[in-house]
């Protein structure tokens, strides 16, 4: 990994291919504006600073109009780094004119083949919130927040009256509907499982199934676990760009943050337990096994006894002329076989 402090130029570290395009929404109480462009130069007219300005970025590709962006907005070339970053860690950092919350969005492989694990697929999202405008990052083209546009179009609860923050706790409360939709989705995947072991039946792909959900359980709490003790930085009685009439909204997502966190540390409990008893099952099996082979070799000890004393070669053994012999003796055997395995199924061995 190469030291960023050494190198003015950007990069964008992520896959996504999702050519850079802009969507400004401004709006005020009375009225609202949409436009969209391809370049920052191309929105940057409709800016205005005496309405709230939501700056929606998909595709990072065109890192110069990243750069553009944030120039304009006085955000940091740090920041600027991070917001490239598609690996980066969930944070949360305060500045002096704006806040920066780094976090993920998941959503679900559809094109998974049925042994692979990587079920769950995310992408960075990255909102900046100032006095007046917000800005979202996305990598890839989304109708993930399609929702709170519709909802500013409509000026549903009044949402366009109120302040910039209001906005962002409003998207923050989409990203953690994504994150209890995602790990609710795989606490019933695990409550799904866990009653297939309890049957025991055959699962020779219940152990790939419990890997799977393991790496999704383990990228969900890599993102998630640092929001617990960076949210904070939200609610602080401090914190000058959020305002106290709308901390109330913040306290809503952080109890959905608090929801997240119970449930995340249900599934790990779920998955040690799962892997216990998926053990277990398999040791159960195998025990079935031997001992069917044990049954089938103890039925079988007294019939190779009775074959390894006629086929002695001695001079003299009386049934060896015997006109029934043969056939006495397949009878015998016959008859010793049903005897042990009726004992077998009598003691509830078998």
């Amino acid at each position: 990994m190469k030291n960023n402090l050494l190198s003015e130029k950007l990069i964008y570290t992520g896959d996504s291919v999702t050519p850079t395009h802009i969507h400004l929404c401004t709006y005020n109480a009375t009225e609202m504006q949409e436009v969209s462009g391809d370049t920052f130069q191309s929105v940057k007219n409709t800016l205005d600073n005496e309405k709230i300005n939501w700056l929606q970025v998909h595709g990072m590709k065109n890192t110069e109009t990243i750069r553009e962006i944030c120039s304009h907005f006085e955000i940091d070339f740090l920041v600027l780094q991070d917001i490239l970053n598609a690996n980066h860690p969930t944070k949360i950092e305060e500045y002096e004119k704006h806040i920066v919350l780094i976090a993920k969005l998941f959503y679900p492989n559809e094109h998974k083949d049925e042994n692979e694990l990587d079920g769950l697929l995310q992408q960075q999202v990255c909102l900046v919130l100032g006095n007046n405008y917000v800005l979202t990052f996305l990598e890839k083209e989304t109708d993930f927040f399609d929702d709170v546009s519709s909802a500013l179009r409509n000026d549903v609860l009044k949402i366009r009256s109120r302040q910039s923050d209001y906005l962002l706790s409003v998207l923050l409360n989409s990203v953690m509907g994504n994150y209890i939709y995602t790990i609710s989705s795989i606490d019933d995947s695990l409550e799904d499982l866990e009653e297939e072991l309890l049957t025991i039946t055959n699962g020779d792909d219940i152990g790939i199934q419990i890997q799977s959900l393991r790496r999704q359980y383990m990228l969900m709490k890599k993102v998630i676990l640092p929001l617990k003790a960076q949210y904070v930085k939200l609610l602080r009685a401090d914190n000058l760009l959020i305002h106290k009439i709308n901390r109330a909204f913040y306290n809503d997502v952080n109890d959905h943050l608090q929801f997240v966190l119970q449930t995340i540390e249900i599934c790990r409990e779920t998955l040690s337990s799962l892997v216990d008893l998926y053990i277990s099952n398999n040791d159960l099996r195998m025990n079935d096994i031997m001992k069917r082979l044990t049954v089938v070799s103890t039925i079988f000890i007294p019939l190779t006894f009775l074959v390894g004393v006629w086929g002695m070669n001695y001079k003299w053994m009386p049934e060896l002329d015997w006109r029934y012999g043969y056939l006495f003796a397949w009878c015998l055997m016959f008859i010793i076989g049903i005897a042990v395995y009726l004992y077998f199924r009598k003691k509830k061995w078998y």
